[in-house]
């Protein structure tokens, strides 16, 4: 169940970041809730993966985060978005199993 809990966590940061930025037209509350939702996964990556993986996935968050708005200038602004969660879930996926 661990698994699934980071990407989880990681896509409603990026989601629900955006949403709450938007929504509120209050930029830095949707980066309260991006971070938030960052730290508490690293918590949850350290624990299981380590923290050599826990701060790698933790910058390819923060990397996605900044991707979403170029790509959104391509695809659009929800698009990105769910794009990039995307991304950070399978990573998390992938890479932030607990350790054998």
């Amino acid at each position: 169940m661990s698994s699934l809990l980071t990407p989880l966590v990681t896509s409603a940061g990026l989601i629900g970041g955006f949403q709450t930025a938007r929504a509120t037209k209050n930029r830095p509350l949707g980066g309260a809730v991006l971070a938030a939702a960052g730290a508490a996964a690293f918590v949850l990556w350290k624990r299981d993966a380590g923290t050599g993986t826990a701060a790698a996935l933790t910058g390819l968050y923060l990397a996605a985060f900044g991707a979403s708005h170029p790509l959104a200038k391509k695809m659009g602004a929800w698009p990105a978005v769910y794009t990039v969660a995307a991304g950070t879930a399978v990573a998390s996926l992938v890479f932030g199993r607990r350790r054998a």
